[in-house]
């Protein structure tokens, strides 16, 4: 080791320590690490049955630690959710918050990608080991999770999509604790995630009919698309391939229909196939269609960001049941569920609170086809001037008349 003139080794271990100097804060009436996240209450929260029933299985501590994790995770998912229900709820957006929405939504996602591979932990638990202290649960079960079922809840899943618990109402597991029951009222009458986004989506700027009319030039160019391809169809010498594409006109027809048809759309509506009011579904196609304009760059992403939310979803009630079957087979589950019999048939497309964004898909236009803007309108999703502080939001932009 190298030392300066006038210093030894144990003086340059000084002088890095030197660095290191400052004051214990705790001497001054702080609070410490553990007792401000009361890890003294957190970390001794595991309380394993198999051990007070006097056979110890080793694999009940994971068990216990990831479910607690899971509901910690939830707690803070329905904190975030219920900050963005806030910024929504009001009569006009500030779009300068829409980047503070956007943030959130991703920090929901990311926790929700946690979750979705938390699962593959509890699965190096095998059948057996779990075996070994599963009958120390019953009656408790995962279907009792609060938190979950508020968070069910408070994006938008309506009570008439879900699957019922044992041909129960969901909320009979909880009538033990009445304050419970009074939260998942309260969730199911408050206005949900769903409901502000489309109240959100009724307001995009450029569905007024006396205005720019999205709607009306968009089906405008829907039925030149299609009028084209019938008349391709009809030019078909080769009657197999004219078969074909008549099939293909005939599918894409009756799908645009669907949508132009408010009627037709209520009724799918009403049978659970679509989720959307009719005009919140055409402002979602606008935003979609016109996502290279600035002022629908971040409208876009929050629709990509909900999307997200419902995809996660969706793979952690797939990774549950796969684990619940890998686990169990087709016993019954703890709480006196089918199991993963119950638990398989949420994995559909009811339980999607955004379905209607993910079905969007199926009407996109080709590019040349997408109606062009007046310049009125160009001006309207252009960049605001950032002098202007006159907290202009997505209802100033009323005025589109060309």
């Amino acid at each position: 080791m190298t030392t300066t003139p006038g210093s030894d080794a144990g003086g340059e271990i000084g002088g890095c320590l030197a660095h290191q100097e400052g004051k214990n804060m705790l001497n001054h009436g702080g609070i410490d690490y553990t007792t401000y996240l009361k890890l003294d209450q957190v970390l001794g929260a595991q309380c394993l049955q198999s051990e007070i029933h006097g056979d110890p299985a080793h694999d009940e501590h994971l068990f216990i630690i990831t479910h607690q994790a899971y509901e910690l995770w939830f707690k803070q998912i329905l904190w975030e959710v219920d900050s963005i229900r806030d910024v929504f709820n009001n009569v006009t957006l500030d779009e300068g918050k829409t980047m503070l929405i956007l943030s959130r939504l991703n920090r929901i996602n990311q926790i929700l990608k946690l979750l979705v591979d938390q699962v593959m932990i509890l699965e190096t638990m095998t059948p057996l080991d779990f075996a070994d202290f599963r009958n120390y649960l019953a009656p408790a079960s995962g279907f009792q999770s609060l938190q979950f079922r508020l968070l069910e809840n408070k994006l938008g899943l309506k009570q008439e999509h879900r699957v019922r618990y044992n041909q129960k109402h969901y909320q009979e597991v909880f009538k033990t604790h009445p304050q419970y029951v009074q939260m998942l009222e309260d969730s199911e009458t408050e206005e949900s995630l769903m409901v502000l986004v489309q109240r959100w989506l009724e307001r995009t700027p450029g569905l007024e009919e006396d205005g720019f009319n999205f709607w009306g030039k968009f089906k405008a160019s829907v039925m030149d698309m299609l009028g084209d391809e019938l008349q391709e169809a009809d030019s078909e010498e080769d009657p197999m391939i004219k078969e074909d594409k008549m099939a293909q006109y005939k599918k894409q027809r009756d799908a645009f229909e669907s949508i132009f048809d408010e009627d037709k759309h209520n009724i799918l509506v009403a049978r659970g196939d679509r989720k959307f009011t009719h005009k919140a579904m055409q402002g979602a196609m606008m935003i979609s269609l016109y996502r290279d304009e600035p002022r629908f760059h971040q409208p876009f992403q929050v629709l990509t960001q909900l999307m997200d939310i419902d995809s996660f979803l969706t793979k952690w009630r797939y990774n549950h049941v796969t684990m619940v079957q890998r686990m169990l087979g087709s016993k019954v589950g703890t709480g006196g569920s089918s199991g993963y019999h119950y638990l398989r048939s949420t994995v559909s497309d009811r339980y999607k609170i955004f379905l209607d964004l993910f079905n969007l898909s199926t009407f996109l236009i080709p590019r040349d086809r997408i109606p062009p803007l007046t310049q009125s309108m160009h001006r309207k999703l252009s960049v605001f001037d950032r002098n202007d502080d006159s907290g202009i939001s997505l209802d100033d932009l009323r005025d589109l008349s060309n």
